[in-house]
């Protein structure tokens, strides 16, 4: 009969772990993706680059002044080019979705428009984010110990109420 009392406190604490693990993951993954948009500034026609960094997805990249522009997966940027007939002087909120995390940045459109749009240089990527390392790579040591202590006084709680119940039934 103990032995099915432990094996109940060992299961709910288990159980208490396997369910905080997915949301201390998502938080993380948040964190990392970031984007930008060079320059913030920019007259009608002229063209964008769109960075996103943190992702392990394609990121998908909408705004009111130019076309959706994906970001691929093996790339940290992309280009966009701004419509002709953007308003001068307009700030524009431009949105980039990776998965189920979007982040946003904002591109003000330039009074005038250039006689002969040039185009901004690309700055290639850096390569892969590496040097993590470690089995913590991505993960709050503050979220870790948080959960370590909740699942312990879940444990905890349910050991002594398992011996507190045995000694009313005399065993």
């Amino acid at each position: 009969m103990r032995a099915i009392r432990v094996a109940s406190a060992a299961l709910l604490g288990a159980c208490a772990l396997a369910l905080t693990t997915p949301a201390a993951h998502a938080s993380g993954e948040s964190r990392r993706f970031s984007v930008s948009v060079f320059p913030e500034t920019v007259a009608p026609g002229g063209q964008v680059t769109l960075r996103a960094t943190g992702c392990d997805q394609d990121v998908f990249v909408t705004s009111g002044v130019f076309n959706d522009v994906t970001i691929r997966k093996d790339r940290s940027w992309a280009v966009a080019h701004v419509d002709w007939d953007a308003r001068p002087g307009a700030l524009y909120e431009v949105t980039f979705h990776c998965g189920t995390f979007s982040r946003n940045a904002d591109l003000t459109i330039a009074g005038g428009r250039p006689d002969d749009p040039t185009p901004v240089p690309v700055q290639p990527s850096r390569g892969a984010h590496a040097g993590e390392g470690g089995s913590f790579a991505g993960f709050d040591l503050e979220e870790i110990g948080l959960g370590a202590a909740l699942v312990t006084g879940a444990v905890g709680t349910a050991y002594r109420l398992s011996r507190r119940r045995g000694g009313e039934d005399g065993g």
